[in-house]
């Protein structure tokens, strides 16, 4: 079988930081294409995850990846395993 695309066998996915207003927390967004079962229509697809920064490396715009874990809060239960490219500006 074949993997899809930002998903690898260990439950890891790849998405960009839309938020790092919080400490520790970042909020990361993972875009896919999903067809319409009816119509056959490719439709932009979203999934939004809170997820555990430790050192608060990343920032918005970085491309990441995360990997699931224990919940650490509420709506935190992924963790940032390394940041894939840096495209914020670092300050």
């Amino acid at each position: 079988m074949s993997e899809q695309q930002g998903q690898s066998s260990t439950g890891a996915r790849t998405g960009v930081v839309e938020s790092d207003s919080r400490d520790k927390t970042r909020k990361v967004v993972i875009e896919f294409q999903s067809r319409h079962p009816k119509y056959g229509k490719y439709i932009g697809r979203r999934t939004v995850l809170h997820v555990h920064d430790e050192n608060n490396e990343s920032h918005t715009g970085d491309v990441v990846e995360v990997v699931p874990c224990r919940p650490v809060s509420k709506t935190k239960s992924w963790t940032i395993s390394r940041i894939v490219d840096k495209r914020s500006d670092a300050m």
